[in-house]
């Protein structure tokens, strides 16, 4: 039984991560520019914060959940300028000559700072909730080994889409030199600029 659960959260841990957004975007531009381990540590910091939302839901932590759907707006908000703050500097950076030789720096402030941002999406917990209540995991917190093995499949799951990403951008580098380096920031930055200008909108309400 904890096999079929682990096994499910791995399938739905690759699904939830898959679509390209804000934080696909960032991973691929640190990826060109840094290297493969910066992307790979951007994409685990991602995967933990997926994990912590599946825990938070597989568990049945009802009051933390509570408390970060009610600070949501907030969340919103903070998630908007932090997003704003990345795609300026993502824009603005430099493009990377000599990628192996620093990507093995900065590792954790590139984990920590996709981990932070993508807890900033609070209704994610929606989407899990929804997700586990369709294929019948309502009630897993009950069984606690269960719990344990589907947020590990939502981990290796998520962790493994950005395995993949990064690792398929990190050779499709060395076919890019610095001039399409630097449109690809100024590209990168604007979109997560504006998905940043979108979440504050969100936070508003103005939207």
């Amino acid at each position: 039984m904890d096999v079929s659960f682990f096994l499910r959260g791995l399938v739905f841990g690759f699904a939830i991560a898959a679509p390209v957004g804000p934080i696909g975007l960032l991973i691929i531009q640190r990826t060109l520019n840094f290297g493969r381990v910066i992307g790979m540590a951007s994409g685990l910091g991602a995967a933990s914060a997926d994990a912590v939302y599946g825990s938070i839901v597989a568990f049945g932590l009802t009051l933390l959940s509570g408390l970060l759907l009610d600070l949501q707006t907030w969340l919103a908000l903070a998630g908007g300028v932090f997003l704003c703050y990345l795609g300026m500097r993502t824009a603005m950076a430099t493009p990377a000559t000599a990628a192996a030789q620093r990507e093995t720096h900065g590792m954790l402030s590139a984990y920590v700072s996709t981990f932070a941002l993508t807890l900033t999406n609070p209704p994610t917990i929606l989407i899990f909730t929804a997700v586990f209540a369709s294929v019948g995991l309502v009630n897993v917190a009950e069984n606690r080994l269960a719990a344990v093995a589907l947020v590990a499949g939502v981990f290796l799951g998520s962790a493994a889409w950005w395995l993949l990403l990064s690792g398929g951008v990190a050779l499709l580098r060395r076919f890019v030199n610095a001039t399409t380096l630097r449109w690809i920031n100024w590209l990168a930055g604007g979109v997560i600029v504006a998905f940043g200008v979108l979440a504050i909108a969100r936070g508003v309400g103005w939207v």
